[in-house]
């Protein structure tokens, strides 16, 4: 509840963040430069900070924790932060220096056009400008994730949880204030971008030195518990990022297609990580430490409790999430961004990206909490493979349903490969018996199901037509949109209720 609190005021003002984007640049040029500018240091967060490095740094952590002296935890983390940040530093200041090659790599159709003269050239020096302000933001997420991963594993959850929202206000400040004000507002954007991460990473240092945890960084690169860790995080780099490897994928393809498919598929994304964020990575956040401790204390049983209850929950709140947002999409775009620069095209484009992803946002969020399964056993060899699999995979999907459907089919694909990892890391633990799915989940799971049944006949009935939403002013599309999303979940939880869930059921045994 604590993550899910703080993350939900977190995701409420990154929509804020999104508006006010979507307000001052639209889905134009400038808006398709930006969004590319941000999305690679944000993937490469996610897989050195909050994805792969979590995933191997906590479980380790944990067993320091539980099972040694506080000199000897303090000096891991010390050597952690030393290296990681060494080595993160290197590669952003890489970055930084060789940014063309870098915008050559992931925006390759803008690096065509730019040799040949072409229409979309410009884009490529602008958004090579671009990655120069907005890459410092990767070494200092990646140490205010490592200061996060550390509080969580002493429980304090809410820290870690609030942070993002620093950076969200950073950008919106950027945006209403700074941005307006330069001949290229990308510009003032992409320096939001870069004062939110010197920003969180402050924010966190009080807390660390409360916890007795803030250390003087050292390079530990041999050091027993950074060698398990690095050993863990580099198959973990793909085992846990793979729906952001092929989000960026869809990024290097979206470059070919049409101006303004990278935001009306960024804008899409935006509203598919509400939920993922608030639920999904939430949960997950929150039973990797316990998982790992389940496992130290050789306790089988109540693993299987905490991975069945983080099971239940992700389908108890994505399932109604995602019929939800695949009925809603439209008119959940239209409220949140139709002003400024964003018309009802936009919306509309970026509505039928939103369907295609919301597709796979149960299974997006599986995989989060999957993943912890084998992750607090620090066993990350098999994720990598499976994600390998989907990742392969989803460049075939994309092949196969780019050239006929555009960045819809991109979308699509990203779904598709999502469910195909979650399928393989939910049969292999439930074939070893680790993901047991008693008989009474089972039942949870199908009165889920029904309910959400339910839920989407509803919407569908009270929906008013498209041309309506169009038609309609702010006040009318917000309070249609209020009134359905209440009555869905009211249908859901009434439904729930009426085929056998109880409250109860809700809590872990």
């Amino acid at each position: 509840m604590i993550v899910s609190v703080m993350t939900l005021l977190s995701r409420i003002l990154g929509l804020v963040r999104d508006v006010a984007i979507a307000a001052l640049m639209g889905a134009g040029a400038a808006a398709d430069v930006f969004l590319f500018a941000n999305k690679i240091p944000n993937f490469l967060r996610r897989l050195f900070a909050e994805g792969a490095f979590a995933q191997a740094f906590v479980p380790v952590l944990t067993e320091y924790h539980r099972g040694k002296s506080l000199d000897e935890t303090r000096l891991l983390l010390a050597r952690v932060a030393g290296t990681l940040g060494t080595l993160v530093g290197g590669v952003t200041l890489l970055a930084v220096i060789f940014s063309p090659v870098v915008a050559a790599i992931f925006g390759m159709g803008w690096f065509r056009d730019w040799l040949q003269g072409g229409p979309q050239g410009e884009k490529f020096e602008m958004a090579s400008l671009l990655l120069r302000i907005t890459f410092p933001y990767l070494f200092f997420v990646t140490l205010t994730a490592l200061a996060g991963a550390a509080l969580n594993v002493l429980g304090r959850f809410g820290v870690a949880a609030f942070t993002p929202v620093l950076l969200n206000v950073s950008i919106i400040a950027a945006a209403i204030w700074l941005a307006p004000q330069l001949a290229q507002p990308e510009i003032g954007l992409a320096l939001g971008v870069f004062v939110g991460g010197i920003v969180q990473f402050l924010f966190q240092i009080p807390f660390l030195k409360q916890a007795g945890l803030l250390v003087m960084p050292k390079w530990g690169w041999r050091d027993p518990g950074v060698v398990r860790i690095r050993t863990l995080m580099i198959p973990a780099l793909f085992g846990v990022s793979v729906s952001q490897i092929n989000l960026l994928l869809d990024t290097v393809i979206a470059s070919f297609l049409i101006t303004g498919s990278i935001s009306w598929l960024y804008y899409a994304d935006r509203l598919l990580e509400f939920p993922l964020g608030l639920f999904g990575i939430a949960i997950a956040t929150v039973i990797l430490p316990a998982l790992s401790a389940r496992h130290v204390d050789k306790s089988l049983e109540n693993f299987r409790t905490t991975l069945d209850w983080g099971v239940r929950m992700v389908v108890m709140l994505g399932l109604p999430a995602m019929a939800g947002l695949f009925v809603l999409a439209e008119p959940m775009l239209l409220v949140l961004f139709e002003r400024g620069s964003f018309t009802p095209d936009t919306a509309y484009q970026s509505s039928l990206a939103l369907m295609a992803y919301a597709t796979g946002l149960l299974s997006f969020m599986l995989v989060k909490v999957l993943a912890t399964g084998f992750f607090s056993r620090q066993d990350t060899k098999r994720p990598v493979k499976y994600g390998i699999i989907a990742m392969a995979a989803n460049m075939v999907f994309n092949i196969i349903l780019a050239i006929p459907f555009g960045f819809v089919g991109l979308a699509l694909a990203t779904a598709l490969s999502g469910t195909l990892n979650a399928f393989m890391l939910g049969f292999v633990l439930y074939r070893e018996g680790v993901l047991a799915l008693a008989p009474a989940t089972r039942r949870f799971l199908l009165q889920v199901a029904l309910a959400t049944v339910v839920m989407i006949a509803l919407l569908l009935w009270l929906d008013p037509s498209r041309s309506a939403w169009v038609a309609a002013g702010f006040s009318e599309r917000a309070l249609w949109l209020s009134g359905l999303i209440l009555a869905g979940g009211a249908a859901f939880l009434a439904s729930w209720v009426l085929f056998g869930g109880r409250p109860r059921h809700l809590k872990g045994r």
